[in-house]
């Protein structure tokens, strides 16, 4: 063993060593480059584009036949089209649908939607699982599961269940529903719109009375069960920064 120690190639450990740091660093550069949300929400797109970025990396500190500029390359390119990606699918929403994806309902009002389960290979095994990760012991207690395009599936419980009920309440329940996006981005959501049996005619009547002649500054409009509409502009707010 002492043997091992003394033949050791210090200056190849060495160089990996120094290829390892370069290699972090690039990493660090590229993901604050590409923004947090690769990291915390990755879409199928995202994942892809990390595992590749986290390859290049690896091949960059132990391949030392490799030039550590050919990395340095690979990472930034990859890093460059992730950035490039995240713009455009701001600006587009069909692209935004296409790379990162769209979510997908599985219960809809209580019951199973079996075509969405078969379309995202989501097996019953690993819904319950889920749901009971999410705190669903009884599915019989979900109104809606949707899967996000992130893969995580958002809960919304029947109102009866809601926390801190209106059943142990005795009280009513209010009723509620998904709300539907009818406006994202400045771009009105012709479908939503049609899925709720509502037209552009509705809409543009009801932004007058909200006091809105131009939908294209608004970054989100929605419209609850009770036909209830909020507008989210797209002015830009000061930031309060509490968190460092």
């Amino acid at each position: 063993m002492m043997g091992d120690i003394i033949s050791t190639n210090w200056y190849e450990i060495f160089v990996v060593s120094s290829r390892a740091v370069f290699s972090l660093i690039t990493l660090f550069l590229i993901t604050k480059m590409i923004g947090k949300r690769q990291v915390s929400e990755l879409s199928l797109f995202d994942y892809v584009i990390s595992i590749s970025i986290g390859n290049f990396a690896a091949e960059m500190t132990m391949n030392l036949d490799s030039q550590v500029l050919n990395g340095f390359v690979s990472v930034l390119i990859f890093g460059l089209i992730a950035t490039i990606v995240g713009i455009l699918t701001t600006k587009s929403i069909l692209l935004r649908r296409f790379l990162m994806g769209t979510p997908t309902i599985i219960i809809q009002d209580g019951k199973f939607v079996v075509k969405n389960l078969k379309k995202i290979k989501f097996d019953m095994n690993d819904f319950l699982e889920t749901a009971r990760s999410a705190g669903y012991f009884d599915v019989s207690q979900i109104k809606y599961a949707i899967m996000e395009a992130n893969g995580k599936v958002s809960f919304l419980p029947k109102e009866e269940y809601q926390q801190v009920t209106v059943k142990d309440m005795n009280l009513k329940p209010s009723k509620q529903g998904l709300c539907s996006n009818v406006i994202i981005d400045g771009k009105i959501m012709i479908n939503n719109l049609k899925n709720i049996n509502k037209d552009i005619k509705w809409l543009n009547k009801e932004l007058k009375v909200k006091g809105c002649n131009d939908y294209k500054n608004i970054l989100l409009a929605t419209v609850d069960i009770n036909e209830k509409l909020m507008i989210f502009y797209k002015k830009e707010e000061a930031i309060k920064n509490v968190l460092e």
